[in-house]
């Protein structure tokens, strides 16, 4: 290999590693302001003061405030920490269920595979935002029926990945060695499987959170998530839109929020990714 050649690669690695560094620290930084809500926020998120309704921005009031006189800056930092965290809920819920189901899958296979999977494809058929809106609408509303529904028609993808993944590994030496030397089958697909098909499972589950972020937020938008008034992002700007032509801040406000938190987000999940690629590491 080239010095040229050498030298780029270890340019682009170290590039990779200052994106994963920057991108970590402020997805961080947004996980920290989540926990630390209530004392970051310096108002009562939903206290009212009906003489200061629909205040512009100032120095008192940062972000202005809304219909009802309660400080935008305190309810969107409030609202980071429903939003988040259940966005974060919700991505562990579908990644931890798609993974048993296509390790389970892709392992034993038979009728236990063509049944579930095929319940993967009925999922897989619908409009994911449409069927997550239909289920939603059922279970009747409320952030915990959102998530519900987006864990429903989110799974399969983490399944099918899953499943292709134990499928490669079982047949590998290893597995037979294990399968010898005594293994259970449990014991094979926690300490074997598990650990050699994780990596792109976690990929794929960084790159997800902030489109599970949006979608949850439109749900709430929607009227399918979170209700008024409690603080969430997708709830704050459906319950304000109309005062977008006379109070912009107060809509604007929370959008702005989801805007950055996706970004960084989704900037995060694309440096994993570059990071877990064995070319961007010069391997």
């Amino acid at each position: 290999m080239s010095e040229a050649k050498i030298r780029k690669q270890k340019i682009k690695k170290d590039s990779v590693k200052m994106r994963l560094v920057i991108f970590g620290t402020l997805a961080l930084l947004l996980l920290l302001a989540s926990i630390f809500a209530e004392q970051l926020a310096h108002c009562d998120p939903y206290l009212q003061d009906l003489s200061n309704a629909k205040a512009a921005p100032s120095m008192a009031h940062w972000l202005g405030t809304d219909r009802y006189g309660r400080d935008m800056l305190s309810r969107v930092i409030a609202g980071s920490r429903t939003s988040i965290y259940s966005t974060l809920l919700l991505v562990a819920i579908v990644t931890v269920t798609g993974t048993a189901v296509g390790t389970v899958c892709g392992f034993w296979g038979g009728w236990v595979d063509t049944v579930l999977m095929r319940i993967s494809d009925i999922f897989l058929a619908f409009p994911g935002l449409v069927f997550a809106m239909a289920v939603a609408g059922v279970l009747g509303g409320g952030l915990q029926n959102a998530i519900i529904a987006l864990a429903a028609i989110s799974w399969p993808k983490y399944a099918r990945i899953a499943r292709s993944r134990t499928l490669t590994e079982k047949e590998a030496p290893y597995i037979r060695a294990a399968r010898l030397a005594g293994c259970s089958t449990p014991a094979i697909i926690l300490r074997h499987i598990l650990p050699n098909i994780i990596g792109p499972i976690l990929v794929t589950a960084m790159l997800d959170i902030g489109t599970m972020m949006m979608e949850l937020a439109g749900l709430s938008f929607l009227g399918l998530g979170a209700k008024p008034p409690a603080a969430e992002w997708g709830s704050m700007m459906s319950d304000t839109r109309s005062l977008l032509p006379t109070a912009p801040w107060v809509t604007l406000s929370p959008g702005v929020a989801i805007f950055i938190s996706v970004m960084i987000f989704n900037l995060l999940g694309d440096t994993v990714r570059d990071w877990a690629d064995p070319k961007s590491r010069g391997r």
